[in-house]
């Protein structure tokens, strides 16, 4: 199983992991960094610097708590929140300016459809 081996914090919210198998991958957290548990990191530029790997999880951590699924940076799913989110906004609504599909590498995956 391919886990975090180290993160290193890079401009705005963008992050260079090191994989266990030797790859490094770079990603932008911010479409993640959303809810209360990721708004101080937003805030706080040095906060958001806290990152570091929790080797049990094997993956990345902030001081105050928060972590990210590490599926989700390794393996470009899309986290069970925005999964949810996304299908209360296509079922309630066919179109809302300000509820939008997530951009970037994301968007890709394959998204749950309702029966």
């Amino acid at each position: 199983m391919i886990r975090i081996k180290s993160v290193e914090p890079l401009e705005n919210f963008r992050i260079r992991l090191v994989l266990t198998n030797g790859k490094q991958k770079t990603i932008d957290l911010a479409p993640f960094l959303q809810g209360p548990i990721f708004k101080p990191l937003r805030q706080s530029r040095s906060l958001f610097q806290t990152i570091h790997v929790d080797e049990e999880l094997g993956t990345i951590v902030w001081d105050n708590g928060a972590d990210i699924d590490p599926d989700v940076l390794i393996s470009d799913r899309i986290p069970a929140w925005m999964e949810e989110y996304n299908d209360e906004v296509h079922s309630s609504s066919s179109h809302h300016p300000i509820l939008k599909e997530p951009k970037g590498p994301y968007s890709a995956k394959r998204r749950r459809t309702k029966s």
